[in-house]
């Protein structure tokens, strides 16, 4: 530990704004983007249980990434929604890296439920005869318990490692929420073996999802230009656009915000990426499923027009 340094029990987030209007103007915005994300979400988890049509895997994993993100959504938006109405950026250390940890932990747990994901997209286009015997629903919830399992693991570890540190500041983190490079910025402790950690384990868990991610589309690819007519092609490749759009765009977001360098000409930049990573991608990936879901599409149909139909008995139900 450096000398003449106390140990801090609070940090100071980076405000969005020092402007009232913009304030007022910020903190409707995001909780519009709030609200439409938590219904969004939530409305695809209501139709995948409620609709017998929609219970296969492939709606399965999604109902699970709906949650994910409606989850991940919420570790951040109320937090920051108070402090833009108080303007009170001011956090408890201990607050800091539970949100630190249920960040990390829905975001990893994301990457691994879009690989599974991907492993189903590989099988209905690649092996379309034993997709219901490969994608039985007892291997599907064995695959998502994993996902949650796993994404558990990677954020647990290095919390314990945080415990053995000391923050003694500064305490200012430069952005509106606490991640792993920035927790480790206000300590006065020997960072090495952390950063190894995080570099080491990170490494693995990340190169686990991207491999389990991306080689099921080089299969696909293959398979897709194997295929004789060029409708026979949009047909087999439709299937998956809606799941590749939503894995190229959470990819783009986490390679800029871990692996491009926090300096002064990026930093209003990196702070952008992370309101679209963390507030905008979770409402963007239902509407992405929704508007190219037919199945999506003609539930909620059905589910409005029995509402108008029958409100009473809706209601009672």
């Amino acid at each position: 530990m450096k000398k003449n340094q106390t140990s801090i029990t609070s940090v100071l987030l980076m405000s969005l704004s020092d402007d009232q209007k913009t304030i007022h103007v910020l903190f409707i915005f995001f909780l519009l983007i709030y609200l439409m994300t938590v219904f969004s979400n939530f409305l695809i988890i209501l139709l995948v249980v409620t609709c017998a049509h929609l219970h296969t895997p492939m709606y399965f994993f999604l109902g699970n990434l709906a949650f994910l993100d409606m989850s991940y959504s919420s570790v951040t938006a109320p937090s920051m929604l108070s402090h833009l109405i108080t303007q009170h950026w001011s956090m408890a250390l201990q607050e800091c890296i539970v949100q630190m940890f249920f960040l990390t932990y829905f975001a990893t747990s994301e990457a691994y439920m879009l690989s599974s994901m991907s492993y189903d997209r590989y099988v209905a286009v690649c092996r379309p005869l034993h997709y219901s015997q490969l994608m039985s629903w007892e291997k599907c919830t064995q695959m998502v318990t994993l996902v949650w399992v796993s994404g558990f693991l990677f954020p647990f570890m290095y919390t314990l490692f945080l415990r053995s540190l000391t923050f003694c500041g500064p305490k200012f983190i430069e952005n509106f929420c606490c991640d792993m490079p920035r927790l480790l910025q206000i300590t006065c402790s020997d960072t090495f073996t952390n950063s190894l950690f995080l570099l080491t384990v990170g490494s693995v868990f990340g190169s686990a999802a991207l491999l389990t991610t991306f080689y099921p589309y080089v299969r696909i690819f293959r398979a897709v230009l194997r295929i004789g007519t060029s409708d026979g092609k949009s047909k087999a490749f439709s299937t998956c656009t809606s799941h590749l759009t939503v894995v190229i765009m959470y990819y783009a977001s986490v390679a800029f915000i871990y692996l491009v360098p926090d300096t002064s000409n990026l930093l209003t930049l990196n702070r952008v990426v992370t309101v679209i990573y963390t507030l905008i991608t979770p409402l963007l990936n239902p509407l992405i499923y929704s508007l190219r879901s037919k199945d999506l599409k003609a539930a909620l149909q059905r589910a409005l027009h029995i509402h108008r139909l029958h409100p009473d008995t809706a209601t009672r139900r």
